[in-house]
């Protein structure tokens, strides 16, 4: 499996990949795969973005464990990912590129973690 920002999503469907969206809102354009549960919830999200905690990746960190991942089993969220195709044919796609801060890379080290291979294409 892999992880990806959605820049790229052309790229990514020449190589035979599986495209599916991770965020809370996917690009208006966007019509494939979504699958929400690995969202982050809007209201931390906003908090991070521009409230209180503007920036702060520490507090993003801490609720996307506590909101989102420790909500989670993750036996459950990889057999709903099979239903999208082959976990190894599937792109886990968000919007930041491989180097800024994104919830993807959270969400592939908690896979890594619970025995599935996840690495940013």
């Amino acid at each position: 499996m892999y992880t990806g920002y959605f820049g790229k999503i052309k790229t990514y469907k020449k190589a035979g990949l599986i495209p599916v969206s991770i965020c809370g809102k996917a690009p208006d354009w966007y019509t494939g795969h979504q699958y929400k549960k690995l969202a982050p919830k809007l209201g931390f999200f906003v908090e991070w973005s521009v409230g209180e905690h503007k920036g702060d990746n520490d507090y993003y960190i801490e609720h996307f464990k506590e909101e989102v991942l420790d909500t989670l089993r993750p036996e459950d969220v990889i057999n709903e990912l099979k239903q999208f195709g082959q976990l190894q044919d599937i792109i886990l796609l968000c919007y930041e590129k491989p180097e800024s801060f994104c919830h993807r890379h959270l969400v592939a080290n908690w896979l890594n973690e619970n025995g599935l291979y996840v690495t940013e294409f």
